[in-house]
């Protein structure tokens, strides 16, 4: 499927409903762990890990050497970060750490 597929957005917001449903974090880790490929988890953990990093306010290049991710990333996650009723907040607001 190319990015521009409107079936990209139809799966995706299925897939988040389904996700919203589920109510169980464990089911959804292991839900996860079956649909990506190991290095499709690694990049999304990865990508987690930088948003809580820079939500400690870690600075990006102390970021970049420790997840390994370029600055180009970092910067992108911290503009998300910072844009009005983020959806990084929200879920920082839900109480997303274990």
């Amino acid at each position: 499927m190319k990015i521009d597929d409107p079936r990209v957005n139809e799966n995706f917001a299925e897939l988040a409903v389904a996700l919203s449903r589920a109510h169980d974090s464990a089911l959804i880790e292991d839900f996860l762990r079956c649909l990506l490929t190991p290095a499709e988890a690694a990049d999304i953990a990865a990508r987690w890990a930088l948003v809580k990093a820079l939500k400690e306010k870690t600075p990006q290049r102390e970021i970049a050497k420790n997840l390994g991710l370029s600055l180009c990333k970092i910067t992108r996650g911290s503009r998300e970060l910072k844009k009005p009723n983020s959806a990084f907040q929200r879920f920082f607001a839900i109480g997303a750490k274990k």
